[in-house]
């Protein structure tokens, strides 16, 4: 199994981790989902101990974690996800009977994607991580695309547009902070995603993008995800890029299902969260 973040496409054969400490509902859960989803592999865990130590070893497209684990909060495992895990901004959904405060507020912190009550029932479950890792070909939304080379951005823009989306096309990180700038004057965040290259013209890089989209901007991934397109194959430098604040990352040349498929899966999230924001 490759453990290369940029080019691990979602839609083939799945990985979901499922971290709880009930044995029985591992197995459950594993069940419903190699039954509703074929091809996916299920990794079981019982503590947050174990689950730390799996996700050393390789990428997953979907995360599952009791909210009480034998050995710690599954917050905090959540939390260790986000800062530690080499991999995509994988959504990390509490899966939990315990109908507390929390859940009624789904005030479960910024590392948590969702979270999913126990007593809707197993074959739900399947069909809600199902919405995640399978994602439909079509979308609407506002992708802000930072490239310099018009012939690439012809190309890509085509891609995007042809399954619904609208492109807000620029060629330099300046000119993307300038149209973020306007769009924040106006009460307004001006994408529902962005897409950038690396290595762009002018003094700023995509790198320095991600900075201030995360930084100045105050702008987390669940609101203003950013997926990055690069040539560098190297997984530390890959890694790096995601611990600046990028989403996830596409090798170039970019292949368009690969792409596609890593975009509209941002917006998805990116939908929920927001969607869970404005219930608060």
């Amino acid at each position: 199994m490759s453990t290369n973040i940029s080019s691990r496409l979602l839609t083939e054969a799945p990985r979901v981790l499922v971290v709880d400490g009930s044995r029985v509902v591992r197995q459950l859960i594993s069940r419903v989902l190699q039954a509703e989803l074929p091809g996916v592999e299920v990794v079981g865990c019982g503590s947050g101990a174990e689950a730390q130590q799996v996700l050393g070893d390789g990428v997953f497209d979907f995360i599952t974690i009791a909210l009480r684990l034998p050995d710690m909060d599954g917050l905090e495992l959540a939390r260790f996800v986000r800062e530690s895990a080499p991999q995509a901004y994988v959504p990390i959904v509490v899966v939990s009977g315990d109908v507390d405060d929390r859940l009624h507020r789904r005030s479960l912190g910024e590392h948590v994607t969702d979270y999913f009550d126990k007593a809707l029932g197993f074959q739900a479950l399947a069909e809600f991580i199902r919405g995640y890792v399978r994602p439909e070909n079509t979308a609407e939304g506002v992708v802000l695309y930072v490239e310099d080379s018009r012939v690439v951005a012809l190309a890509t823009r085509r891609m995007l547009e042809k399954i619904g989306l609208t492109v807000r096309h620029v060629v330099s990180v300046e000119d993307a902070l300038a149209l973020l700038e306007t769009s924040k004057a106006q009460g307004e965040v001006g994408a529902d995603v962005v897409l950038t290259d690396v290595s762009l013209k002018g003094e700023l890089t995509g790198g320095d993008l991600l900075e201030h989209i995360r930084g100045e901007f105050g702008y987390g991934k669940g609101r203003l995800p950013v997926l990055v397109m690069t040539g560098d194959e190297n997984p530390a430098n890959q890694a790096a890029l995601i611990k600046a604040g990028a989403n996830d990352l596409v090798e170039k040349p970019v292949e368009e299902k690969l792409l596609v498929t890593k975009l509209l899966f941002q917006l998805r999230v990116a939908k929920h969260l927001r969607g869970h924001a404005a219930e608060a």
